[in-house]
Formats: C-alpha cells, sequence, structure tokens
C-alpha cells in the first residue's frame, strides 16, 4: 500500500474514533499520531533495506515533532490510533497488531539488554490505557484493555482486561475475576496493591482479637 493510502486511511479512521475530529485537513495538519505513523512508514521502508541511520534520523525527527517515539525496526498494524501521544515510546522489536489504540505516555519497552526480541507483541483490537508500561518479550493478546498506569510483565490472553502494578486480570472473556466497576474506565479501576494492603488489615484485625480473646480467657 502506498503512503498516501495509507494517509488516506488514517485519516478516515481518526475520524471514527476521535469525537474531537472535525475535518481531514484539522487532522492531517495537526494530529501528532498521524505525523508519527506516517514517518514510521517512511522510516521502516528505509530500516528493512539496512539504511538504518536514514532510518533512525527520520524516526528522531518525528519524535522531536511529536514527543513520539517509535523505532523504525517496529512492526506496527493497520488503523494504529495513537491519542494525544506524548511520551509514547515504541520500541525494536515491539509488535502492534491491528485498530489498537495507545494513550499518552505509553511505553512498549523491553526489560534488559539481551539481544533478539525484547518487546512486547499486542494482538488485535489493543487499547492500552495513558501511563501503562508493557515491558518485556510477551504477548498481549486479541480485544485486551489495560488500564491506565498498570505495568504489565507478563503475558495477557485474549479477551482480558488488567489492572494495577503489577498489572493482574480482572476481567475475562466478559466475565469478572474479581470486583470491578466498569470495563475499562481509566479511573475508577480497582488497585491491587491497595486491595493487598486493605486484605492485611483485616487480617490484623482478626489477629488482634484472637489475641484479646485469649488474653481475656486467662
Amino acid at each position: 500500500m502506498s503512503i498516501l493510502k495509507y494517509i488516506r486511511r488514517d485519516i478516515r479512521l481518526i475520524k471514527e474514533r476521535d469525537p474531537a475530529a472535525r475535518s481531514a485537513i484539522e487532522i492531517l495538519l495537526t494530529y501528532p499520531s498521524l505525523k508519527a505513523i506516517r514517518c514510521y512508514r517512511i522510516s521502516h521502508w528505509f530500516y528493512k533495506r539496512e539504511f538504518y541511520t536514514v532510518a533512525r534520523m527520520i524516526s528522531q525527527y518525528a519524535r522531536k515533532k511529536t514527543g513520539i517515539e517509535i523505532h523504525p525496526g517496529a512492526k506496527i498494524g493497520k488503523g494504529l490510533f495513537i491519542d494525544h501521544g506524548m511520551g509514547v515510546v515504541i520500541g525494536e522489536t515491539a509488535v502492534v497488531g491491528d485498530n489498537c489504540l495507545l494513550y499518552q505516555g505509553v511505553t512498549l519497552g523491553g526489560t534488559g539488554k539481551d539481544k533478539g526480541k525484547r518487546h512486547p507483541t499486542l494482538g488485535n483490537n489493543v487499547l492500552v490505557g495513558s501511563g501503562a508500561k508493557v515491558l518485556g518479550p510477551f504477548r498481549v493478546g486479541n480485544n485486551v484493555k489495560i488500564a491506565a498506569n498498570a505495568v504489565v510483565l507478563s503475558e495477557i490472553p485474549d479477551n482480558c482486561t488488567a489492572v494495577g502494578v503489577p498489572a493482574k486480570i480482572v476481567r475475562m472473556n466478559g466475565k469478572r475475576v474479581c470486583n470491578v466497576t466498569n470495563e475499562i474506565d481509566q479511573i475508577h479501576v480497582p488497585d491491587p496493591v491497595e486491595q493487598e494492603i486493605c486484605h492485611l488489615k483485616v487480617e490484623m484485625e482478626k489477629m488482634k482479637s484472637e489475641i484479646k480473646k485469649l488474653g481475656e480467657k486467662k
């Protein structure tokens, strides 16, 4: 597919997915997502032909202009939309499937200096909330939703919702794994760390009560 066809398709998808988008001209001139992905397509073309320095120069130009850093070696499918986009980082061996949505501050990164595959693979129709970090060479399945500020360190199966640090699955195939209030409300999501602290507090109160009863019997 030519660059022009990619741009037309991406403009159409942005208009469908962003209620703030008013016209194709506005999207073309002002949306950082469109600029970053357009530059990525060009840099990836050079990268595949082993013009690595040229590819990196283009990607760094896009980074300065948009605040979005996509390594030219990454593999990105059709229909990616990066909403707002500032601070998004997509690593060299990352793979992003079709029709994915990334919010600002998302990192698709590695966890070390190993060679080879070291960044995550996202399936199709994946939503990654603002500030979330997906770190490591594992797969995130199709139709997965990752809440804002989650830190994903291991594989997530298809059709799941994950929240927290480290991320835990709270919904699978439309069914709750634990109590959640909304399917992918980026604000009102349970914090697994806070839940664990509450659990420990309850256990401590039980222990205090048991100790008090033992003292009264003596």
